[in-house]
């Protein structure tokens, strides 16, 4: 029990975040892609401030021996970029390119009644599926 509420606070506390940062307004987003037009630095705010938190905390919650909520910390192995790495990024940066959308705002703004995140959901997730589907074949 005590593991779902945490999880349901982090998930809440990370849409709030992402609602007050503005990352759920697709345009807002865009227009901080579009470096070449009329571009809005306002993001790169937001994600300096993220990095600045997430380089303190890891160091300070590594140094425990596990999680609060696991028993072992899962932490990435690859220490190298290979094919399929640059191609995820690729395709990622790329949907995000062209719809505002990458998959933590677009869950968040699910709930607004927002038509786009109707169609891009369901996407993303189609492609998490073919993903696994390759992946094991």
């Amino acid at each position: 029990m005590t593991r779902l509420l945490i999880s349901l606070i982090a998930g809440a506390l990370f849409g709030l975040g992402l609602a007050v940062a503005q990352m759920t307004n697709p345009l807002k987003v865009l227009s901080f892609l579009d470096v070449a037009g009329d571009w809005d630095p306002s993001l790169a705010f937001v994600m300096g401030a993220a990095v600045s938190i997430t380089l303190v905390a890891f160091r300070w919650l590594l140094r425990r021996p596990a999680p609060w909520c696991g028993d072992r910390f899962h932490l990435p192995t690859l220490v190298h970029l290979d094919r399929r790495l640059l191609m995820g990024a690729t395709l990622f940066g790329i949907g995000w390119g062209l719809t505002g959308y990458c998959p933590g705002p677009a869950l968040a703004t699910v709930l607004s009644g927002n038509q786009e995140a109707w169609l891009f959901v369901p996407a993303m997730l189609v492609g998490g599926v073919l993903h696994r589907w390759t992946d094991k074949r």
